[in-house]
């Protein structure tokens, strides 16, 4: 039996690619009902159509609208927190947008929470939220704050426990590059590079569950919790695909490659956990927990008090990790699901064109 075991499962965000992997995984648990709650009503119908289950239940909403997040907070017991918009290109143009859904409608995901009773939230963050020099990484800095301001306002051994998970990049999630990619290699087109050298973290999306698994189960308030991954450049991701899809025709091993310059609002590598929080960083095996920093208003701490620690340790970060070559990104390609429906590894559970996991 699982803590799960007849429990209510709520999910914002629920039709975007990490809502859907967290819906797969419990889909087959002990867990009494899941919700999934979006704006996104022919997703929704998509999902509903696909699945046919009756213990998934389906809430049109807005994180943004306080009311309809409380529609469909009542009965809840466990919270996963995914909505938000997390591309970088338009929370870059429409920085006030980013800031609505990742900041205040997470802010009001907590509250609804913690009147409804809920016993667990998970938020989910970002790397961008290290050190952010982008609109999407600072509203989601800001939204970590939030929640584990809440997280330490609660307490230990509250009714409610709100810990957050912070990833790296998510392979095949929607938007993410390698579908691009593999759609430029299919067409005919040259794989665009913003930098070779530019690395990024390596992780899939049943990694990310893990993550959120373990959060709830271990979670203190205000808690971070990073999942340790592997890292690749760019260069060597991009050799990856046109070797792995050579096996479908020798013709993509020959894709050129095209450098065509750092976007705005890019970050040459990733930090995860920034010499800051690595100075207090708990060790957990496959994980870094964070724990809440439960200072007060007590200004002397902050200026008197300091960590002398801090300046001796390194950020963790994509530079810094374990670095997988062109053989380890290969392996790591052929756990996305698509990739092996590509290569006749297994049936296709999705439309060819549908590429994210």
């Amino acid at each position: 039996m699982s803590i799960f075991k007849d429990k209510v499962l709520l999910i914002t965000g629920g039709t975007g690619s990490f809502g859907n992997a967290v819906l797969r995984r419990f889909l087959d648990s002990d867990i009494k009902e899941i919700r999934i709650f979006s704006r996104d009503e022919k997703k929704q119908d998509d999902m509903r159509h696909a699945l046919q289950n009756p213990k998934v239940k389906f809430y049109i909403g807005n994180v943004r609208n306080r009311q309809s997040v409380d529609i469909a907070m009542r009965g809840v017991d466990y919270v996963f927190s995914a909505a938000a918009l997390k591309q970088v290109p338009s929370c870059e143009f429409f920085p006030m947008e980013a800031t609505m859904t990742n900041v205040v409608g997470t802010n009001n995901v907590l509250l609804s929470a913690i009147e409804h009773g809920v016993k667990n939230v998970v938020v989910l963050s970002t790397d961008k939220a290290a050190y952010p020099i982008n609109a999407m990484g600072i509203s989601k800095a800001l939204m970590e704050k939030v929640a584990i301001a809440k997280g330490r306002e609660l307490g230990q051994n509250a009714l409610t426990t709100i810990c957050c998970t912070r990833y790296g990049n998510v392979m095949a999630s929607r938007g993410s590059v390698i579908p691009l990619w593999v759609e430029q290699i299919e067409q005919g087109y040259p794989i665009t590079i913003t930098d070779p050298g530019m690395t990024r973290f390596m992780m899939t999306l049943d990694d990310a569950v893990d993550l959120v698994i373990y959060a709830f189960i271990h979670g203190e308030n205000g808690d971070l919790f990073v999942q340790k991954a592997p890292a690749a450049t760019l260069e060597v991701l991009a050799e990856a695909l046109r070797q792995t899809y050579a096996r479908i025709d020798p013709k993509y091993g020959e894709t050129e490659v095209r450098v065509i310059g750092t976007r705005h609002g890019e970050k040459l590598y990733e930090t995860l956990v920034t010499r800051e929080e690595m100075a207090k960083a708990i060790d957990m095996g496959d994980y870094y927990c964070i724990p809440c920093d439960t200072r007060d208003l007590n200004y002397d701490k902050f200026f008197t008090n300091g960590n002398e620690e801090v300046s001796k340790i390194e950020d963790y970060h994509s530079h810094n990790t374990y670095r997988l070559d062109v053989e380890g990104m290969k392996k790591l390609l052929l756990k996305l699901r698509f990739i092996r429906e590509d290569l006749g590894l297994q049936p296709r559970s999705k439309a060819k064109e549908i590429r994210s996991e």
